[in-house]
C-alpha cells in the first residue's frame, strides 16, 4: 500500500486524532499560562527545610532556664476557688455567713442587752436563744402552737404572741407567766422602756374603732384617737424618745400621702409629706429621725429608702432620699446615723406595688450614712440569702438576719 492510498483509508480518523491532540495542546497551554507555579528554590542564606539553622551557643542562664521543668498548670477549680476567696469578716466581697439554726424560725430580734438572739422555732412551737458561742437554747419549755406575729420588749424577755384564731397572749418567759389580751387587739407595739403597749382596738363598729395604751400588763387601757374605718393607714410605732406612739396617712394624690404623729397625750404635732405609697416607717436610735421606704411611679414603682426629721418641732426638716432601692423593714440601726441594709441584687419594675416580684432575689448588705448619703458594700453573702429581721449587735461586730428561701437564722462577722 502507496502513501497516497494509506492517507486516503485512514483519513478520517488521522483528522479526528489530530483534533484530539489540538485540543490536549491548548489545554496545556491554558495550564501553563495561568496555574502553573514553579517550584521555589531555596536561595543560599536561607536553610531548607531539612537543614537546623545555625544558632548561638546558650548562656549558662539560658541552659538552666531551657532544661527547667515549666511551673504545673493550676487546675480550674482551684483557680475559680481562688479568685472567689470567702473573707471570714466582712470587707465589701463574698463573706462567710454561718447558719444558726436548722429550723424555721419566726422574729429573730436581739436581746435586751444585746448578747443572744432568741426566736420562735416554727417546726416545733418552741422558743429559743442563740447565746454568744452559737448555740441554741430554750426559753422556755412549753409549747406554743401556730403563733403568726410576735412583738418582743425591748426591755425584758417578754412578747406578746398573736395567734391565727385572733387569740393575743403577753408571755413573760422569766417568771413564765401569760396575759390574755382580748382578740379584737391587734397591732401591738412595746414603748422603750417596755412598761407600755400601744395597739389598735377594732371594734365591730366602725365608730368604735381606736388607737389605745395599755399597761405591760393589759390592765390600764386609755383611747387616744378613733381611727373609724382607716385602721389600715394607721402605724403603731412607738418612738424610742417616748414622744410619738403612732402615725397615720392621707392620701395627697397618686405619688405623695400626709403622715401625721400621735402623741400619748393626744399632742398636735406637725405633719409631713412622704413621695410615694407603702410607706413602711422605722424610727432612729435617738427617736428623732425616720427611716422609710415607699415606691412612686417617679421610680418605676420600685420601694426606695428616705429620711426625714421626725422630732416634735422639727418634723418635716431634712427629708431626702437615699437612692436605695429596698424596704426599709430589711434595715436595722447601728447607731442613730448609721443603718445596715439587705439590697436586692435585681428589683423587677413594680416591685413596690407587689412585693412578692423580689420574693427570689438575691441580697447584698451595704453600710448607709443617713446624714451624708454615703453608701458602702459591705458584704456580699456566700450562700443565696433574701434578708429579713436584720439585726445589728450593739458593739457592731455581728449582722444576725434570717433567710427568708430557707427560714434559717444567720450570722456574718463586722470585725
Amino acid at each position: 500500500m502507496n502513501l497516497s492510498n494509506f492517507l486516503f483509508k485512514y483519513k478520517k480518523f488521522l483528522l479526528i486524532a489530530g483534533f484530539i491532540a489540538f485540543i490536549l495542546g491548548v489545554g496545556y497551554l491554558i495550564y501553563f499560562v495561568f496555574f502553573y507555579t514553579p517550584p521555589r528554590v531555596p536561595s543560599e542564606k536561607e536553610p531548607s527545610p531539612t537543614t537546623t539553622p545555625a544558632q548561638f551557643p546558650k548562656s549558662e542562664e539560658e541552659e538552666k532556664l531551657s532544661t527547667t521543668t515549666p511551673p504545673e498548670k493550676i487546675p480550674e477549680a482551684e483557680q475559680k476557688e481562688e479568685e472567689e476567696k470567702i473573707d471570714e469578716v466582712a470587707r465589701g466581697g463574698p463573706t462567710k455567713t454561718s447558719k444558726l439554726n436548722d429550723d424555721p424560725a419566726l422574729k429573730p430580734d436581739l436581746s435586751p442587752d444585746g448578747s443572744e438572739v432568741r426566736y420562735y422555732n416554727q417546726k416545733n412551737g418552741k422558743f429559743y436563744r442563740i447565746n454568744e458561742e452559737g448555740e441554741a437554747e430554750l426559753l422556755s419549755d412549753r409549747v406554743f402552737h401556730e403563733v403568726e406575729k410576735i412583738n418582743w420588749s425591748p426591755a425584758e424577755d417578754k412578747a406578746i404572741l398573736e395567734y391565727p384564731d385572733g387569740s393575743n397572749i403577753i408571755y413573760d418567759f422569766e417568771s413564765e407567766k401569760q396575759i390574755s389580751l382580748p382578740k379584737h387587739w391587734q397591732d401591738f407595739d412595746f414603748s422603750s422602756n417596755g412598761k407600755e403597749i400601744v395597739a389598735e382596738s377594732i371594734g365591730m363598729d366602725p365608730d368604735n374603732r381606736w388607737l389605745i395604751v395599755t399597761d405591760n400588763k393589759g390592765g390600764k387601757r386609755k383611747a387616744i384617737e378613733k381611727i373609724g374605718e382607716y385602721d389600715d393607714t394607721v402605724y403603731p410605732e412607738w418612738s424610742p424618745n417616748e414622744q410619738i406612739i403612732a402615725m397615720y396617712t392621707k392620701g395627697k394624690d397618686f405619688n405623695r400621702q400626709e403622715v401625721f404623729f400621735l402623741g400619748k397625750n393626744k399632742e398636735n404635732f406637725s405633719s409631713t409629706i412622704v413621695e410615694g405609697r407603702d410607706f413602711r416607717p422605722k424610727w432612729s436610735k435617738k427617736g428623732d429621725k425616720l427611716l422609710y421606704s415607699v415606691y412612686s411611679s417617679n421610680n418605676d414603682m420600685k420601694p426606695k429608702l428616705w429620711t426625714v426629721d421626725a422630732e416634735p418641732g422639727k418634723i418635716g426638716q431634712n427629708r431626702k432620699s437615699l437612692n436605695i432601692n429596698t424596704w426599709s423593714d430589711k434595715c436595722a440601726f447601728a447607731s442613730n446615723e448609721e443603718i445596715y441594709c439587705g439590697v436586692p441584687e435585681n428589683l423587677e419594675e413594680g416591685s413596690g406595688l407587689f412585693p412578692e416580684l423580689a420574693a427570689q432575689t438575691q441580697d447584698k448588705l451595704y453600710k448607709i450614712n443617713t446624714q451624708t448619703g454615703q453608701k458602702e458594700l459591705i458584704a456580699v453573702p456566700d450562700k443565696e440569702i433574701n434578708i429579713s429581721d436584720l439585726n445589728v449587735t450593739p458593739q457592731k461586730d455581728k449582722l444576725f438576719f434570717k433567710d427568708n428561701f430557707s427560714g434559717n437564722i444567720h450570722q456574718i462577722d463586722l470585725k
